[in-house]
């Protein structure tokens, strides 16, 4: 990896002189569909810094590997895939120009679009097979694995070079979702390391530091039209604050994942534009199954009752989101909106605790995206009035989601945008690679498994109501709210649209453009 000593990480420390920005500047923009365009239309040319959380060592630019916002952001930059996620989490067509399937749902063919990698070779059905190939190896924990799982890519085949014959295990509507997994990056066949990765995708690779920064160039063959913007810089913010301050302060052009508490405060201030993508992100607590006291289903209904949903979304989002209610995908296709929106009942919640001998627990929390330790801080406090000692363990935000994953009881949690079946496939099956709450039963794998097999939309819906009514019952999710996804940048920056973290116009800096 190429070292970059002269581009530090944006800790606190170096942008705090920055703080007094925010207060001093006057005068709003809070941008509801995307940064205004200029009169004078998009102009070629400039260096983008954008202003991402990131996981120190953890960090990485092999693309399926990716796990963190600014992974995929990286990604995104230098790779790209068959298939990509738009608002509606529907999949819309990348490098694959169109998928057809055959009449019962068990072989797809692809068509791939005329495409190029940096290198000047052209993306092949070759290179598709053997990035799905390794990212499915068994001896590897790659994210987008189970969403891969019902590919048989011993059977499929290459037809031609821009033709890829998937031949699936089972019947598979939703087959084009598997091509949109999160990570489901193409690579040149045979890449086996990337300290100088070549990919597909807008910009191509200058430099990586993990924990500090990223720069990428233009690619100017690019598929989809090339960049207006010469250079990309990734630089990493680990928090909030430094992020907001660092952009007002003009160290950045751009920046991540900002909090609903940062743009009420800056609704005032034309020194920034503000753009948000209502109810995308959400924001919960994850509770390990596995182990005590969460493996009692009593302790995992009580905290369920014990918390104040409307309380959080108040006071941790400034009331800029949606209550939750312990399930995912809040608005997208399947979601299980009939079941009724669970309620506080501290009574019943402090029988329960009684019951099964529960006197304290430790939940985990770091300041790794926005309201986080601020939402911990209000659920210990409203778990405490159950008669239960809560201690907040804060853990090292360059470690922390490795560290959660196995370790703990009850952490901290959030996620950005993915089909239900996404989040079911790489969070809840025994063998999903980010099972951060140990939900390990062979019934629930099953049952999964019959509803990818079935072709029948209206039977195929209701195994999912029966999946999110199990998860809402017993399961280790508290998702107490989905919150806006909030973006910042200088009022000179363009093209940066309303989009959930993880879809498609989500971190799409190929279309940004600066004055």
């Amino acid at each position: 990896m190429t070292q970059q000593p002269n581009r530090p990480h944006l800790s606190r420390r170096v942008v705090l002189s920055a703080a007094g920005l925010a207060v001093a500047a006057s005068g709003a923009v809070l941008a509801a569909c995307g940064s205004e365009p200029a009169a004078t239309g998009p102009k070629t040319g400039g260096t983008l810094r954008a202003a991402f959380a990131g996981g120190g060592a953890d960090e990485t630019i092999d693309p399926h590997r990716v796990n963190l916002f600014a992974d995929a952001a990286r990604a995104k930059a230098v790779y790209d895939k068959l298939a990509d996620l738009g608002a509606d989490m529907a999949a819309v067509p990348r490098l694959a120009e169109s998928w057809t399937p055959d009449a019962d749902l068990t072989v797809w063919t692809v068509s791939l679009r005329e495409a190029a990698f940096h290198d000047g070779s052209p993306v092949r059905a070759a290179d598709v097979l053997y990035s799905y190939r390794r990212i499915a190896n068994p001896e590897e924990t790659f994210r987008a694995k189970s969403d891969l799982t019902p590919i048989d890519l011993d059977a499929s085949r290459a037809v031609d070079d821009r033709t890829v014959e998937f031949v699936l295990k089972h019947h598979l509507a939703e087959f084009p979702n598997c091509l949109a997994a999160f990570g489901a990056y193409i690579v040149p066949e045979g890449s086996d390391t990337f300290d100088a990765p070549v990919g597909s995708g807008p910009f191509k690779f200058v430099s990586f530091t993990p924990g500090s920064e990223f720069t990428v160039e233009r690619f100017d063959e690019y598929w989809d039209g090339a960049p207006k913007l010469d250079r990309l810089q990734i630089v990493v913010a680990d928090e909030e604050s430094a992020r907001i301050n660092a952009l007002l302060g003009g160290q950045v052009e751009y920046a991540h994942d900002l909090s609903a508490t940062t743009a009420r405060a800056n609704e005032a201030n034309d020194a920034v534009a503000l753009v948000a993508s209502p109810g995308s992100n959400m924001l919960g607590f994850a509770m390990k199954t596995d182990r005590a006291p969460f493996d009692d289903p009593r302790v995992r209904q009580a905290m369920f009752l014990l918390c104040d949903r409307d309380e959080l979304v108040e006071s941790v989002l400034s009331g800029r989101g949606q209550t939750g209610n312990d399930l995912y995908g809040l608005g997208f296709e399947h979601y299980a909106a009939h079941i009724p929106q669970r309620e506080r009942d501290l009574a019943t919640a402090t029988a329960l605790l009684a019951e099964a001998g529960v006197e304290t627990i430790t939940l985990d929390t770091a300041d790794v995206g926005s309201g986080f330790t601020e939402a911990a801080q209000i659920f210990a406090e409203q778990v405490r009035e159950a008669g239960v000692d809560v201690e907040i363990n804060e853990r090292n935000a360059d470690t922390y989601w490795s560290e959660v994953l196995t370790e703990g009881q009850i952490a901290s949690y959030r996620s950005g945008a993915m089909p239900i079946a996404s989040h079911i496939s790489q969070r809840l099956l025994t063998e999903s690679p980010t099972n951060v709450t140990q939900w390990h039963h062979a019934d629930f794998d099953e049952l999964y498994l019959q509803l990818q097999s079935t072709a029948d939309e209206a039977a195929r819906d209701q195994l999912y109501q029966e999946i999110q009514q199990r998860l809402h019952d017993e399961g280790g999710y508290l998702v107490w709210g989905f919150a806006d996804w909030i973006i910042g940048t200088l009022p000179g920056v363009h093209g940066v649209e309303q989009a959930p973290a993880n879809t498609l116009d989500w971190a799409r800096f190929d279309k940004v453009w600066m004055d």
